[in-house]
């Protein structure tokens, strides 16, 4: 079990995921926090939206895989698209609720200065879902690795998804623990970078 972990070709499929995880978990961020942003500033769209959110949410990743193979082939985009499918959805609707439970007292304090819509986000609105941002952001980091992994069963040359897939298929069930293991390491190291990051920013706001 250990020899597999050993392995130079077995940190090339970690590598390989660790890439596609971190890359679509960035995305995740910017669809998730712009999607959130622009609902935000649309109540009409919001109402139109959001059910097609949820639906999103509701669609098995195995369904999609022929479309998605033959929409974007077999290449980063696909697995990409997978990953951000599976992390947005958190950090949209934790964002959306953050925003409409700021401080209505100090929203109508803006409102009397005479602040438009995009200072009050900006000054307020936004800072204030900044805690829930990050917990949304912890979520969803545990789900990219998964997503990375599962976005891999499509088709790939690296990853660890192609190694379970191989090792199931060969019985070779040391191999699947090491991989699940793998996945647990990697899904832990996401969430300590987002915990790190979360920690500065408290410390950084107690000096302003």
């Amino acid at each position: 079990m250990w020899q597999s972990l050993k392995s130079s070709s077995y940190l090339v499929d970690v590598r390989a995921t660790f890439i596609i995880a971190g890359l679509g978990f960035l995305f995740s961020i910017l669809v998730g926090v712009g999607v959130a942003v622009l609902l935000y500033f649309s109540p009409w769209l919001k109402k139109m939206v959001t059910p097609l959110l949820l639906f999103s949410q509701n669609i098995p990743i195995i369904v999609l895989a022929p479309l998605l193979v033959i929409w974007f082939g077999f290449g980063v985009t696909a697995k990409l698209f997978v990953v951000v499918l599976v992390c947005f959805f958190p950090i949209t609707i934790s964002l959306l609720d953050a925003f409409e439970q700021v401080n209505h007292n100090l929203l109508r304090y803006m409102e009397m200065s005479g602040a438009t819509k995009w200072e009050k986000f900006r000054y307020l609105v936004f800072p204030s879902a900044i805690p829930v941002l990050f917990s949304s952001c912890k979520l969803s980091a545990t789900y990219s690795v998964m997503g990375a992994v599962v976005a891999e069963w499509l088709g790939t040359e690296h990853g660890i998804g192609m190694v379970m897939t191989q090792s199931a298929s060969s019985f070779r069930t040391d191999r699947v623990f090491v991989a699940i293991l793998t996945i647990v390491c990697l899904s832990a190291c996401f969430y300590i970078c987002i915990r790190v990051l979360e920690n500065w920013w408290k410390h950084k706001r107690k000096w302003i």
